[in-house]
């Protein structure tokens, strides 16, 4: 996975449809999350689009998100997120200002709002599993 960084240099030098279609590109980089991990548990509220979220924990304790969506662009706002707090530490996920990390990429202004209307849910659902994997 491209790191947040990265990203953020090409999506500067893009204008319009190109972001649209790096957006993509980022979703069809996700690695592949299998159909029996899609379940009402792991499905992120109050998106326009269906999208699920898998936490996993690698052997040092860091969290690995498998993620999902059935609108492509959508799935690119997911791996847009995941490349913040992707392999990282619970503690750090947990404490990680998400929605500031995402702000030079100006969502809200790229995309409609139906589009962005989920981001938040998705941050928290993240940072929530982030805090039980903390507190546990």
């Amino acid at each position: 996975m491209r790191s947040l960084t990265d990203i953020r240099d090409e999506y500067e030098f893009l204008e319009g449809d190109e972001r649209y279609r790096l957006l993509i590109e980022l979703g069809r980089e996700l690695e592949p999350m299998p159909d029996a991990l899609k379940t009402d548990a792991t499905l992120v509220r109050g998106c326009s689009a269906s999208v699920w979220v898998y936490p996993t924990r690698t052997e040092d304790g860091r969290l690995h998100f498998l993620a999902d969506s059935n609108a492509a662009i959508t799935k690119g706002i997911i791996a847009l997120v995941l490349s913040a707090v992707q392999d990282q530490p619970p503690a750090t996920v947990a404490a990680m200002d998400v929605a500031a990390a995402l702000e030079p990429f100006a969502l809200q202004s790229q995309l409609s709002s139906n589009r962005t209307q989920g981001i938040p849910n998705m941050i928290a659902l993240i940072q929530d599993t982030a805090s039980r994997y903390t507190d546990g």
